[in-house]
């Protein structure tokens, strides 16, 4: 699949609204008027206080007209020579239902058949959940599908849409393919097939967000599974992180699933960079957003290292193209929330699973942190099943991650300074007679130990040095297993290091632990247990 080539037009202050012309260019010549294929039936607008963008195809020269209903709203725009047209309404309150409809003028004369219309549609807050298969992963492949289905019909404020599983080796204007145009919740449109739609995390999440926030809530699926982070970075990101244009190839070996369709190459050829940004991302850039989460990175286990650059910079270019993509409507730092990812095979010591999770938070171990602004976390390494149906990868309990990833957003996206959203994190080390105690901050309230696992140290020859070749992580099991509401700390034993500790660490596995049994818990909002994220963290010793 090749798209066309895109540019960058003007835009200017047209009376009533400010309006964004097109930031696409392509031919439209005999092309049917039409709105843009992400917008449809039953969908969610952004609500006040950003602006909503609408868009679609039209004759080159023409005028459109939108008029929403309810209401005596209506604004305008002067085609491009292209033939895109592009609109920005008047922010709107959450609520509805609306009808919008465009009408295009073509020297005077109104065709019917330019004449379009969008019915039932709402204005709340816009949420794109984009990823890999964890992400693609579906509610019926869930635990308690049936339930959680039949449950769906309870939410008919919150619209659903899932793109189309689709590749472009060149920057497409408008989705190529749909997979599930707007819909209402209700057990048919959240109960689709395996794989499909729709996204288990994805509605969980929003559910949980509708819970609380009691307004329209728009979902936007968009997800691939199998695919490294290199598919869904812009060709920028890629130069800027020193990323071979030609690798990696797809491996499917990583993201093995059972009862999965088989599929043909996202593109002809070895080069799938950028594919995914070009087909799957860049079509929606003109839709106004509140905000996007993300659920990747198995795929990248085998080769961890780039990570540490390409999801920063993935996000900024993301927040980037879509606050230029609509004109400054989207926020320029928009929240961005993502799930850790969680275990995968059992007492492997391979490292790639745990050195993706560090470098998912830039190497904080937190968010939000002084590189990743605005960003929110939830961690899944404890919600591991051996027992999953879809292989160890794919963790069924997706309503767990949803309410973890929902109380982040709650805090970050959504500014309650009350939500507990954040696992125990270190605050200070300090070092004992063959003892390390992990002092935790508050941001967990107190803490619960559910085994003694989990911590290891850096044991080695040299000060200040962790080097593979002159040190070795060994255990060190807890000696002080605190209770429930006793205390905030820990402390751990280095009698296993017979020389010098230099670092410490904590669930540096692939699969740290079983389900919902790792070492440190605190207990967030809503009485729900979060678990201590990973860390790692230097002893600096006085050098003499």
């Amino acid at each position: 699949m090749v798209g066309r080539p895109v540019g960058r037009g003007a835009w200017w202050d047209c009376g009533l609204v400010l309006c964004l012309c097109t930031l696409f260019f392509s031919s439209a010549e005999g092309l049917p008027f039409k709105f843009a294929s992400v917008y449809g039936d039953h969908m969610v607008l952004q609500q006040a206080p950003h602006r909503a963008v609408l868009w679609g195809q039209g004759d080159p020269g023409s005028n459109v007209t939108v008029q929403i209903t309810p209401g005596d709203s209506e604004f305008k725009t002067v085609n491009s020579d292209a033939g895109l047209w592009n609109v920005t309404l008047d922010p709107m309150k959450a609520g509805g239902p609306y009808n919008v409809t465009a009408i295009q003028y073509f020297k005077g004369v109104t065709p019917l058949e330019a004449i379009r219309k969008l019915f039932n549609v709402m204005f709340g807050d816009v949420w794109v959940c984009s990823g890999q298969s964890n992400m693609q992963f579906t509610v019926m492949m869930g635990f308690n599908s049936t339930e959680e289905i039949l449950a769906a019909n309870n939410y008919p404020n919150i619209r659903l849409f899932t793109a189309g599983l689709v590749g472009s080796d060149t920057p497409l204007s408008n989705l190529d393919r749909v997979e599930q145009p707007w819909s209402v919740a209700s057990a048919a449109s959240v109960g689709g097939g395996m794989w499909n739609y729709f996204s288990a995390l994805c509605w969980f999440y929003g559910r949980d967000l509708y819970d609380t926030l009691q307004y329209p809530i728009g979902l936007v699926a968009s997800s691939y599974e199998g695919t490294p982070i290199e598919y869904w970075s812009s060709p920028e990101v890629l130069q800027k992180c020193d990323v071979d244009n030609t690798l990696p190839k797809r491996d499917q070996s990583l993201d093995l699933r059972k009862h999965a369709p088989k599929r043909t190459p996202i593109v002809p050829g070895d080069n799938q960079n950028s594919v995914l940004w070009n087909a799957m991302i860049h079509p929606l850039l003109n839709m106004t957003i509140k905000g996007a989460i993300w659920y990747q990175g198995e795929s990248n286990a085998d080769h961890p290292d780039s990570y540490l650059c390409l999801f920063p910079a993935m996000i900024d270019s993301w927040r980037s193209s879509w606050y230029q993509g609509t004109g400054g409507q989207t926020d320029l730092t928009f929240p961005f929330g993502f799930m850790q990812i969680s275990g995968n095979v059992p007492g492997s010591t391979d490292l790639g699973y745990p050195e993706i999770r560090w470098h998912q938070t830039a190497d904080f171990g937190y968010v939000p942190n002084p590189k990743m602004e605005k960003v929110f976390m939830a961690v899944a390494m404890d919600l591991w099943r051996p027992d999953s149906p879809w292989l160890t990868v794919h963790p069924q309990d997706k309503q767990d991650m949803g309410t973890r990833l929902s109380l982040a957003a709650r805090a970050v996206a959504y500014g309650d300074k009350n939500i507990k959203f954040q696992g125990p994190f270190p605050s200070s080390l300090q070092m004992g007679n063959d003892t390390i105690v992990v002092q935790y901050g508050p941001e967990a309230g107190h803490i619960e130990v559910r085994s003694t696992g989990g911590f290891e140290v850096c044991c080695s020859s040299v000060k200040n040095n962790c080097n593979k070749d002159t040190a070795m992580w060994v255990d060190a099991p807890m000696v002080h297993a605190i209770r429930p509401n006793a205390t905030d700390s820990v402390t751990v034993s280095t009698t296993n290091c017979h020389k010098i500790v230099t670092a410490i660490r904590y669930a540096w596995r692939e699969t740290p632990c079983s389900f919902k049994q790792c070492p440190v818990y605190g207990m967030g909002s809503m009485q729900v247990p979060l678990p201590a994220p990973p860390f790692l963290m230097y002893m600096r010793v006085p050098q003499g």
